[in-house]
Parts: structure tokens; sequence; C-alpha cells
């Protein structure tokens, strides 16, 4: 018999384009909003679209991928939430400092 089981699948690796920045979450809010602070070093809240809402689970401490608002800077919507093995590889391309997820907060 076969299992079925989680595949290894090897995703490509999303990276900020343009109006997007990497940031951890730093905090729940509640009402499908989280507070986080971002590689530009601006501390953000971001709302959770209603398509990752029931898919993702985001936590404290999670790498996320924003999109930042045009009319507000402080403001985003997350698009993508990374997983630990694509973390380790932001770090290692210069796009994630380790300092901002060990410390978290601001």
């Amino acid at each position: 018999m076969s299992k079925k089981g989680k595949g290894v699948e090897s995703r490509e690796l999303l990276t900020p384009a343009e109006g997007e920045v990497i940031c951890v979450v730093t905090d729940i809010v509640g009402a499908n909003y989280v507070k986080t602070i971002c590689m530009d070093g601006v501390a953000r809240v971001c709302r959770i679209p209603g398509k990752l809402r029931k898919k993702v689970w985001i936590n404290v401490k999670d790498v996320v991928l924003v999109a930042v608002w045009e009319f507000q800077n402080d403001k985003g919507d997350i698009v993508h939430r990374y997983e630990r093995d694509e973390r380790k590889k932001l770090i290692e391309l210069g796009l994630l400092s380790k300092d901002l997820i060990e410390g978290g907060s601001a």
C-alpha cells in the first residue's frame, strides 16, 4: 500500500517586488490584524486578507511578505507566510536579518 503523505514540494522562493517588504510578526491584534516590524525599520499594522484567513495560520515570530499600502505607509496586507526552510534561504540571500527574527519586537 502506498501512503498518502505530504510530498516534499520545492516551491519557488518569493522575493519582495516593488511595494513589498519582508516583516516579522510581533503581536496578534485581533480582527484579522497583526503588528509587524519590517526590514525597512517601520512598524506596521497588517491585515490578513480573506484568501489567507482560514488557509494559513499566522503566529508571533512568523516571517511574512507584506504589500505596503500606497496611501498609508504604516499599514499593509500580508501576501505570503514563509516556511522555515524559506527563512533560511532569505537569510542566506541577505533579504532577512537574523537579528529581526530573534529580537521580535521593536
